[in-house]
């Protein structure tokens, strides 16, 4: 028989020309990409399309939260544990399906349920949401995407999972860097998942916690017909011990590299 290509014999049936073999191996080619993989990714990414189609963003926004702040303080009030809950699955969902308002969001939890009460249970909110799009975006595109890096893409991944609790760390800490991007990032680097978490729920405490502190006096701001500063993590006397504390993350890093360098 004929080979199209080069005449090597199959190792396993001994023809030239090995139509089970093709067959295989294209598809495990298809299978890297397969509908059920990639299923979760694309329920998340079309949730995000029909929150911008259907008008979501306006609920999401400072005025609808201002407007609405007395009904949301006797919901408190009135459901206690089953309200957190709420307020908690709402974060996650929002940071699941990478939707903007993340800001508006930790103001209500601090205004709702205080800087301590209400940080916490954003930080938890948060990382169940930023867990959620990680494991899809992981399993449906970083997988298959990583088994056809070529080497450049490959060294860069092993030097990020040798110092992988530094570099998320210093990813989380500068709010620089859009959360939903650095989720999606990590998740194509091939991170595990327990650094993930571990990293994601220390790294977003700084800035969380500024947040639901200016959330916490808005009663004050309420009452004076003002507007909270959304920008307040870009302050020098926020910003700049933000960056202190992600530059301290980057400490073995370098520690490393200049003792190789001595060596």
């Amino acid at each position: 028989m004929l080979c199209l290509s080069k005449k090597r014999k199959c190792s396993e049936c001994g023809l030239l020309f090995c139509w089970g073999k093709i067959v295989s191996r294209a598809e495990k080619h298809i299978q890297g990409f397969s509908f059920t993989r990639i299923l979760p990714i694309l329920v998340l990414a079309g949730g995000l399309g029909a929150f911008f189609i259907l008008g979501g963003a306006e609920y999401l926004a400072f005025e609808t939260f201002r407007d609405n702040r007395e009904f949301l303080l006797d919901f408190v009030e009135r459901n206690g544990v089953a309200a957190v809950l709420a307020y908690m699955a709402v974060y996650a969902v929002a940071i699941a399906f990478s939707l903007p308002g993340g800001a508006v969001l930790t103001l209500t939890g601090g205004f709702l349920f205080g800087t301590l009460s209400g940080g916490v249970i954003t930080v938890v909110g948060a990382t169940l949401g930023a867990t959620v799009l990680f494991l899809a975006a992981r399993t449906g595109l970083g997988e298959p995407l990583r088994a056809r890096a070529g080497p450049a893409m490959k060294k860069i991944e092993a030097e990020f999972h040798e110092n992988a609790w530094s570099y998320l760390l210093f990813l989380r800490l500068v709010p620089l860097f859009p959360f939903w991007m650095v989720n999606l990032a990590l998740a194509f680097l091939g991170v595990e998942l327990r650094i993930f978490v571990a990293t994601t729920m220390i790294g977003i405490i700084p800035g969380t916690f500024v947040y639901a502190s200016l959330g916490n006096g808005l009663g004050v701001i309420f009452d004076q017909g003002a507007m909270p500063d959304l920008g307040i993590i870009f302050r020098p006397e926020i910003l700049l011990p933000l960056l202190a504390l992600s530059v301290l993350a980057l400490i073995p890093v370098i520690y490393k590299r200049l003792k190789s360098r001595q060596e």
